[in-house]
């Protein structure tokens, strides 16, 4: 494709999304206004379905099926950062030096803020439904991290406490478990990604239906495509060099 073909289509699809941004933003309600027809729809419909977190009922919810596409826009974005970030023909992978070790004070803090950060993201996934948080805040919570032990340690201690394979499947298998939910709920209930599953007490963490489970297969994206996704870019920058030097 030439760079006028790809300008062309650039200045088309550019004028749509300007043309629908402008007329999306001249309905908006005024600033300062009391009229919020989006609050006062979804509030009551988060404690009728008994989700405190009113933001994840919104995400996984009133509007899943728009978290699904955001989903797979993730999960795509991944795939083509890994892709791109790949060794070229020019490149070769080559052993990782000793970078040296860290201040015994930065070891220190960073092994003590290990299983703090991990058991934090844990629970901002856990009670998504209940308290401000979910699948994509504490996925990202979980897998950077992980990440603390690059600070702390080494690279090559880094690869062999997180194996990317289990992290890529679990990429594949969060986004995966988001559509079959989706299909369950719609054998079910006849929607996509329509609930099926009892309520409980609201404010509890199995008090919110399908809401709990979507943030936790959202998580478990996530924290397999951020760790894949760092991974990547450690590569290119540590392990990677071009091959006359």
């Amino acid at each position: 494709m030439t760079r006028l073909a790809r300008l062309i289509i650039f200045l088309l699809a550019g004028g749509v999304v300007a043309v629908a941004f402008v007329l999306a933003t001249l309905d908006l309600p005024h600033f300062g206004s009391d009229h919020h027809p989006y609050r006062d729809l979804s509030v009551p419909a988060a404690v009728q379905h008994h989700t405190a977190n009113v933001v994840s009922a919104v995400n996984f919810d009133q509007r899943a099926i728009d978290t699904f596409g955001e989903e797979s826009i993730l999960i795509a974005s991944v795939v083509g950062a890994v892709a791109l970030l790949r060794p070229s023909r020019e490149e070769t992978e080559r052993r990782v030096p000793d970078l040296g070790r860290a201040l015994e004070s930065t070891r220190l803090i960073g092994y003590v803020l290990l299983p703090i950060t991990l058991v934090l993201g844990i629970d901002v996934v856990a009670h998504g439904g209940t308290t401000p948080g979910g699948g994509f805040q504490g996925g990202v919570v979980l897998a950077t991290g992980l990440h603390l032990l690059y600070v702390v340690g080494s690279y090559p201690a880094l690869g062999r406490l997180r194996p990317l394979v289990p992290f890529e499947i679990a990429d594949s298998a969060g986004a995966a478990g988001f559509a079959v939910i989706g299909l369950i709920g719609l054998g079910s209930t006849g929607a996509f990604l329509g609930n099926f599953l009892p309520f409980g007490q609201l404010g509890q963490i199995l008090s919110t239906g399908t809401v709990q489970v979507l943030s936790g297969v959202v998580g478990v994206e996530v924290v397999g495509g951020m760790v894949v996704l760092l991974s990547s870019f450690f590569e290119q920058e540590i392990a990677v060099r071009p091959e006359d030097g």
